[in-house]
C-alpha cells in the first residue's frame, strides 16, 4: 500500500478511556438496580390497575350512593347518613327475603354438590358413550341462564306451557296449574332449574379431583382388602377435599348472587315472595336508589364472609 493510501485509510478507534468505561458500566448498573427495585410491579401493575376500576371504584361508589337519598329517577336528593340503612332494615320484607336466601342458598348448593358428586364418579368410569355424556353435559353451562330460565317459564305457562299439556293427556291433573303464580308452586321449580344449570361446573370441578387420585392407592387399598365403601370413604372423598371445597365456596357465592333464574322466571313475585336478597336490591333499585345501595353493601359484605371462610377453610386444608 502506498504512503497516499494508507494516510486516506481511516485510522482505528480508540479505545475507551477507563474512566468513560466505568461511567458507561456504572450507568447501566444503576438502571438495572432501579428496575430491580421497583419487584415485580411493572408485571402485576395493569392487573393492579384493572381491580382497581372494576372492583374497588365500584364498591367505593356504592357505599357512597348508599349514604344518599337518590329516587328511582335518580334525583339525588343530598347526603342521608345512615338513612337509607334505617329504612331497609325497618323495611318489613327484608326478613322473609333473606330467609327466603338462605332457603335458596342452602338448597341449591347442597342438591347440586351431591348431585354433581354422583355424575363426576360416574364420568369418572369407562363406559360406552361417556364422551357424548360429557358433551351433553356441557348444554346447561353453554346456554345463556336468563335464556334457559325464560325457556323453562314458557314450559310452566299455564296456557301455552308443554308441561301441563302433558299432565293432562296422562290425567295426572283435572286443570292447567300455574306453576309459577305463587311462592308455593314457583319455589320447587326455581330451585331445580337453579341446581340444572349449577350442575355442569360442578361435576366438572370434581370429575378433575377425581382424575388427579393415584390408581396406585386404589389398587393397595384392595390389596388391603378394604371394601368399596370403605375406600370411598377413606381414599376417594379426603383426596377430593380441595376440589370439593372449591366448588362449595364458587357455588355458595355464585347461588346468593344469582339473578338471572329469578328474575327470569318470576321477577321475585308475587309481590317478593320469591325474591332473593340480589333480586330484591334491583327491586329496591326502581324506587330508591340509596336503599338499593344500602342492600348491594350488605350482600358485599355477606361475600366477603364467604370468602373469609374459603380462605380459612383452605388454610385448615393444607395444614391437614
Amino acid at each position: 500500500m502506498s504512503e497516499e493510501s494508507a494516510a486516506l485509510a481511516p485510522s482505528p478507534a480508540a479505545p475507551p478511556r477507563p474512566a468513560a468505561a466505568k461511567a458507561v458500566r456504572a450507568s447501566a448498573a444503576g438502571g438495572r438496580n432501579s428496575l430491580a427495585r421497583l419487584g415485580p410491579l411493572p408485571w402485576i401493575g395493569p392487573c393492579i390497575a384493572l381491580i382497581l376500576l372494576v372492583v374497588v371504584w365500584p364498591v367505593v361508589e356504592m357505599v357512597l350512593t348508599s349514604t344518599h337519598k337518590i329516587s328511582g329517577l335518580g334525583i339525588d336528593f343530598g347526603f342521608n347518613g345512615i338513612g337509607r340503612y334505617q329504612k331497609l332494615f325497618s323495611d318489613p320484607r327484608l326478613g322473609t327475603v333473606m330467609l327466603w336466601t338462605l332457603v335458596w342458598t342452602v338448597l341449591v348448593v347442597g342438591f347440586t354438590m351431591v348431585i354433581s358428586l354422583a355424575l363426576a364418579q360416574l364420568y369418572n368410569q369407562n363406559f360406552p358413550g361417556r364422551k357424548y355424556t360429557r358433551w351433553a353435559l356441557i348444554i346447561p353451562w353453554a346456554a345463556s341462564v336468563i335464556v334457559t330460565s325464560i325457556g323453562f317459564r314458557w314450559m310452566l305457562d299455564e296456557v301455552a306451557g308443554v308441561l301441563n299439556r302433558l299432565m293432562l293427556d296422562l290425567h295426572l291433573i283435572h286443570s292447567a296449574q300455574n306453576w309459577t303464580g305463587d311462592a308455593a308452586h314457583s319455589k320447587p321449580w326455581l330451585i331445580l332449574v337453579a341446581v340444572f344449570v349449577s350442575l355442569p361446573f360442578t361435576t366438572y370441578t370434581l370429575l378433575a379431583g377425581l382424575q388427579t387420585v393415584p390408581g396406585e392407592v386404589y389398587e393397595a387399598a384392595r390389596v388391603d382388602g378394604a371394601t368399596t365403601w370403605q375406600t370411598y370413604l377413606k381414599i376417594t372423598l379426603p383426596l377430593l377435599r380441595p376440589s370439593f371445597l372449591v366448588a362449595l365456596v364458587i357455588n355458595l357465592i355464585n347461588v346468593f348472587n344469582s339473578f338471572p333464574v329469578i328474575w327470569g322466571m318470576t321477577q321475585g313475585g308475587p309481590n317478593t315472595d320469591t325474591s332473593t336478597s340480589t333480586v330484591f336490591m334491583f327491586i329496591l333499585g326502581q324506587t330508591d336508589v340509596g336503599e338499593s345501595a344500602a342492600m348491594s353493601v350488605v350482600n358485599f359484605a355477606v361475600v366477603i364472609a364467604m370468602v373469609l371462610l374459603f380462605l380459612k377453610v383452605s388454610r385448615w386444608n393444607e395444614e391437614s
